[in-house]
This record gives structure tokens, C-alpha cells and sequence, in this order.
């Protein structure tokens, strides 16, 4: 049987590489019988991204693509929740507009939920054999310091919770509340979705092409802050 994927891009000021992405994901050979939709999320962007959007649209007319346009820049996080209640599908995925994932391990995420054993699965950049570009100790750090305060709050041993590849059945995130409107969005699903009776969460390794700031790289150590304080908001405070 035929499933249906939804791809939700996030894009606010990514003109520079939002149609290589697409045009990988256009690329991709599925192991599985599966069917996907591509829903890029304009962040109000002040660049040219809708127009390589519409360019990526005019050569490659086949694909399932529609655009949903925000008023005003609000963040990743409420890109997400828009495009959340949007789609009518059986899997999700979020793919960031940089080039920082590799869209051909779709194939890794969708296995264990293909094969019946997950209901979300996350894409961890420290695991496996697969390519990670060397850039910023102290990011790298940080990573693993909210990892693991996270997994201390939701008892789940996860080695890469703020990883932008997490891939759900659709039914799951879209039982949730989610309320963060920008970088705050990752540890609170990760807090809310370990909360779900019988939940089984999977991880696989991916590789990592990061990006520096000369790139775009638009993360900081303010959204770490933030990231710090949503992990204790969403375990302890709120649900």
C-alpha cells in the first residue's frame, strides 16, 4: 500500500540554496511504495526564495508543491505548526531550506516506521559511519549539553535531540499542542512526544554538511538559552 509523506521546508531568507533542496528531494529514489508533497512554509522571507520556489516549480512541474505564505516572520517553530494542520498524509517530515541534510536518507528514517516498529523517528548527526563536516566545539557542546538535560527530564536516551530530521507518523504530531514559534520547537515535541503512552521512538545515523555563519548559519547562543529554558518549561512547568 501506497503511503503519503508530506516534506515541510521551513524557508526564511534561504534563496542561496532552497532550490538545490528541492531539486535533491525531486532526486530521491524511495525504497518504498510511498508518495510525498513537498509544503514549503514562506517565513516572510526578504530575499528572492519564493522566486527560485516558483523557478524550482517551473522546471520540475510534476511535483506535489504548494506554498504556504506567513504574514510575517514568526520563526521555524510556527512555519511548522502551519504547515502541521495542512497536510493530509501518513508519514512527515521537516527538512530544513539550507543543505546541511541529506534528503536521500529519507530511505533510514522511513524504515523502522515502514517496518511497523516506530511512530517517530529522529536522525542523529552523532551516530553511524556517515559524513559530518568538522566545524564549532562549542555547538557541538551544546548540542549534546541540551541532549542531555532533555533526556534527564524525559528519560529517553537520545544522542541528538535538537537534530533538524525527525520524521513522524502524521496522526502522532498531530495530537499535539505545539506552542514555540521559533528554535524552541525541538525540545518541546521531544518533551511532549515522550509523554505519549507506549510511544516508540527510533533513531539512525545521518550525515551533517554544516554550515558556518558566512553561510547563513542563523542559530545562536540565544537560541541555546531558549532551547534551556523550553526543555524546563515543557517537562516541568507546562504541557
Amino acid at each position: 500500500m501506497t503511503k503519503k509523506l508530506s516534506i515541510l521546508i521551513p524557508a526564511y531568507n534561504e534563496a542561496g540554496t532552497i532550490q538545490k533542496i528541492l531539486e535533491r528531494i525531486e532526486a530521491i529514489e524511495f525504497n518504498y511504495p510511498i508518495e510525498y508533497g513537498i509544503v514549503v512554509i514562506a517565513d516572510a522571507s526578504t530575499d528572492d526564495t519564493l522566486n527560485e520556489v516558483e523557478a524550482f516549480r517551473m522546471k520540475f512541474p510534476q511535483v506535489n508543491l504548494v506554498i504556504l505564505n506567513q504574514p510575517e516572520n514568526r520563526g521555524k517553530g510556527a512555519a511548522i505548526r502551519r504547515g502541521v494542520e495542512y497536510c493530509d498524509c501518513d508519514y512527515l517530515i521537516i527538512q530544513d531550506a539550507d543543505l546541511e541534510y541529506d534528503p536521500r536518507e529519507y530511505n533510514d528514517l522511513l524504515k523502522p516506521l515502514e517496518e511497523g516498529v516506530a511512530d517517530v523517528v529522529y536522525g542523529s548527526r552523532f551516530i553511524g559511519k556517515n559524513p559530518h563536516r568538522i566545524l564549532f566545539f562549542w555547538h557541538s557542546v551544546g548540542n549534546k549539553f541540551l541532549t542531555f538535560i532533555s533526556n534527564a527530564f524525559t528519560n529517553l536516551n537520545l544522542t541528538d535531540m535538537e537534530s533538524c530530521y525527525k520524521m513522524f507518523r502524521a496522526d502522532v504530531i498531530k495530537s499535539l499542542k505545539l506552542r514555540e514559534d521559533r528554535f524552541g520547537f525541538e525540545p518541546e515535541i521531544t518533551a511532549k512526544i515522550a509523554r505519549i503512552p507506549g510511544i516508540r521512538i527510533y533513531e539512525v545515523g545521518i550525515s551533517y554538511y554544516g554550515r558556518t555563519y558566512v553561510d547563513g548559519k542563523k542559530i545562536g547562543w540565544r537560541d541555546g538559552l531558549k532551547a534551556v529554558y523550553c526543555v524546563l518549561k515543557y517537562n516541568i512547568w507546562s504541557f
